[in-house]
This record gives structure tokens, C-alpha cells and sequence, in this order.
């Protein structure tokens, strides 16, 4: 087993996976990263993001992590019509959609669909909270 990485963004760990993620991210390659229950950052070691979408990808497991352990108000809005279609089967837990959603707006990632002015609000404060530029 490798040693945890001395590194972290926006303020949370990265660290390399255990045997039983590695198994995961193995059988699950469209899977690039995840904030794993011990709030650090882990990355698809069988992922062919581009160091630059790994980054990307590490913005948005911090994020996850900081409104997951309390450090920024969960976001509270609601789903567009579209993004509750997009994440019904993503989780049966609307906390996690609101977090995913505002997670993927914050890194860009198109999945997160058209984000209402109450998510864009939300994810102006997450932004100021990380410090991202």
C-alpha cells in the first residue's frame, strides 16, 4: 500500500486507495474520483482523466467534503425539473443531489446541467468559502 500523499486541496487530504476502492474504481472506470468516508480525496487510478480533469475532479471532492462535514452550510435549493430527472437514480438522498449539483456547477462539469439563480448563488459562497478563483 502506498503512503497517504502529503497534499491537499482546498484544504482536504488526498490520499492513494485502499484495496477495496481500488476494486471499485477497477470495475467502475467512468468513475474518476470520490470523496471517500474518511473525508479524503481519491482518484481513479484507472481513470484516463488529463491532469487538468483530475484537478477539476479534486475541486469537486473538496467541495463535497467541506459541506459534507458542516464547514459550509449544506445547500438547501431546489432541483431544476431537468436535474431532478438527470440525478433520481444518482442517489435516493436529495442532500447528496444538491451537493453533487453544486460540487460539478463549482469544477464546471456540464453534468451538472443548467444551474437555477439559487444554485449559482449557493456556489458563489462555496467559491468564496474554498478560495477558488
Amino acid at each position: 500500500v502506498m503512503p497517504d500523499w502529503d497534499t491537499a486541496v482546498y484544504g482536504v487530504g488526498v490520499r492513494d486507495v485502499h484495496p477495496g476502492e481500488d476494486k471499485y474504481f477497477k470495475d467502475n472506470p467512468h468513475v474518476a474520483g470520490m470523496a471517500a468516508e474518511d473525508n479524503k480525496i481519491i482518484l481513479n487510478p484507472y481513470s484516463k482523466l488529463s491532469e487538468k480533469e483530475k484537478q477539476a475532479v479534486m475541486m469537486n471532492e473538496a467541495a463535497r467534503v467541506h459541506m459534507r462535514q458542516g464547514m459550509i452550510d449544506a445547500p438547501r435549493y431546489d432541483l431544476s425539473p431537468e436535474q431532478g430527472k438527470a440525478f433520481a437514480n444518482y442517489s435516493k438522498s436529495i442532500e447528496d443531489q444538491r451537493q453533487t449539483i453544486a460540487a460539478r456547477i463549482l469544477s464546471g462539469d456540464p453534468s451538472a446541467l443548467q444551474p437555477t439563480p439559487d444554485q449559482l448563488e449557493y456556489v458563489g459562497k462555496l467559491r468564496q468559502f474554498m478560495g477558488v478563483k
